[in-house]
């Protein structure tokens, strides 16, 4: 019996007691716990960036795509995502946004995305000559009426077919905390 409890002793844990010497592996230990379970919590978050070919987006091609909304109690962010190169010719882009509610019909908003000035240079995130802006689709929050699968279509509507230098545009819906 003193034989086992000195082979305790020198592990620094003394078991017959619980000494204070187990309390600092118990805290890391529920640390870890927390840590795992609140940074495994889920984001509602929709993304879909579609690849413009050729980095020249014509009016004929026009992205789609289709998500999800099971909670229609909650405010949603939307927003358009465009990624262009250095060399885009012009400090905006107007698209023709389709949205259609489970059982609707399409409905279509003509929207203006400002992409930089002249003054302050390109919005967004640059990396060397890709630029990537998220811009709001609405004004506001939007509250999502129908629970269900909901469709949206993109498409450029500016004067030059193809809009040359456009590489991906996209759709992100967030729902708000």
């Amino acid at each position: 019996m003193h034989q086992l409890k000195a082979v305790k002793k020198i592990s620094g844990i003394n078991h017959l007691t619980g000494s204070p010497k187990q309390v600092p592996g118990m805290v890391s230990i529920c640390f870890c716990i927390i840590f795992f379970i609140t940074g495994c919590r889920q984001i509602d978050l929709y993304e879909k960036n579609t690849s413009i070919p050729n980095y020249s987006w014509s009016t004929s091609f026009i992205p789609q795509g289709s998500f999800e909304i099971k909670d229609s109690s909650s405010f949603f962010n939307i927003y358009v995502v465009l990624r262009h190169t250095d060399a885009y010719k012009y400090n905006n882009i107007w698209l023709n946004v389709g949205l259609q509610s489970p059982g609707d019909s399409m409905y279509y908003q003509k929207v203006e995305l400002t992409l930089g000035s002249d003054a302050s240079g390109w919005e967004g995130v640059g990396m060397n000559d890709i630029w990537e802006l998220r811009k709001p689709l609405t004004d506001r929050p939007r509250r999502f009426i129908k629970p269900g699968t909901y469709h949206y279509s993109i498409q450029q509507i500016m004067r030059d077919d193809p809009l040359p230098h456009v590489m991906s545009v996209g759709l992100r819906v967030q729902k708000m905390n």
